[in-house]
């Protein structure tokens, strides 16, 4: 799994060049990063990397996410999302942890979700870990 370490993200593993034009469910396990344009759903435990110039019209569900070109669509990033200077995010998004350059287009609505590393099952109130459970799915 892609994890984040000392809050740099991996270096993708695979990439979809710019000459690259993709449409479907889209899965994968470490890291993947997209050059050129891409439709569908993507899911993967692992780190996406969107390219400035690329275009991406999907459903996005990953671990962690850099937003560098164009999303068009709802965004989960169970540990982290950064949308650089050159993003566009049109479409709802939903991390623990949220970075934003100056400059990013977004259109949508935020919610910032609980991280699961910091939180005491034994200590937390059952209110709290309704909402942590209903939010993790």
């Amino acid at each position: 799994m892609a994890i984040i370490s000392s809050n740099k993200l991996e270096i993708p593993t695979t990439t979809l060049g710019n000459a690259t034009s993709f449409s479907g469910d889209l899965n994968f396990e470490t890291s993947l990063r997209i050059e050129g344009r891409y439709s569908g759903k993507i899911e993967s435990p692992g780190t996406l990397h969107i390219a400035p110039g690329a275009k991406v019209e999907a459903d996005i569900t990953v671990g962690a996410v850099v937003v560098a070109g164009t999303v068009i669509g709802n965004i989960t990033a169970s540990q982290r999302l950064e949308i650089e200077a050159t993003g566009t995010v049109i479409g709802n998004i939903a991390t623990p942890k949220l970075k934003v350059a100056e400059g990013v287009s977004f259109r949508g609505k935020c919610d910032m979700l609980d991280s699961s590393d910091g939180i005491d099952i034994f200590s937390a109130s059952p209110d709290k870990l309704k909402k942590i459970l209903t939010h993790s799915h």
